[in-house]
């Protein structure tokens, strides 16, 4: 028998809650169980994400709460599109912001249902990169390009070479890599389908 709610279940280490609003999002559309396991999983990550750049880099302005709410919402299009949760498919991304914005979200959040698969496009702002580079490295996937984006910005905020600030984030995100076995048994526990 599959574990019972994926917004409340518990999990060793525990994970951190959804942001209400968006955990109330997901309850009023009848998120699959699947879904709302992999965002509460992409948040926790964030938020550990969010915490390092606070720690490091406090010279650098960023929406922590809007990283937050990207990182809890981000595929909430895949409550339309189900096929794509478990097969490929972008077309939850354009969904997921229309539902986002029909459900009286502000575009500025609204934003991240599609611009975490589209973060190398002109405009996209840290905040973006950030819930991004979440949705890869919670089952401990990395992509270079990706964070050399991240790393470019990192070093324009500090002015520290950008070798220093790669091998930092290197560390944090090799670290967060380690618990991605837990975290997609976690995913994977709920099933596809309500």
């Amino acid at each position: 028998m599959p574990p019972a709610d994926p917004l409340a279940d518990a999990v060793e280490p525990p994970l951190r809650p959804l942001p209400e609003r968006a955990a109330a999002l997901l309850r009023s559309l009848g998120a699959p169980p699947r879904l709302t396991a992999h965002l509460r999983l992409v948040h926790d990550v964030a938020y550990e994400l969010v915490d390092w750049v606070e720690r490091r880099y406090p010279e650098l302005s960023f929406d922590r709460a809007a990283v937050l709410f990207g990182a809890a919402t981000h595929d909430i299009g895949k409550t339309a599109y189900v096929g794509e949760l478990s097969g490929p498919g972008s077309a939850h991304e354009e969904a997921g912001r229309r539902l986002l914005l029909d459900h009286g979200v502000e575009p500025e959040l609204a934003r991240f249902a599609g611009t975490h698969a589209a973060w190398s496009e002109p405009g996209v702002g840290i905040e973006d990169l950030l819930v991004s580079v979440a949705d890869k490295v919670w089952k401990n996937k990395r992509v270079s390009e990706l964070e050399d984006l991240v790393v470019a910005r990192l070093t324009e905020a500090t002015g520290r070479p950008a070798w220093e600030e790669f091998l930092a984030l290197d560390d944090l995100l090799g670290s967060l890599g380690t618990g991605a076995d837990r975290r997609l048994a976690f995913q994977a526990a709920y099933p596809v389908h309500r």
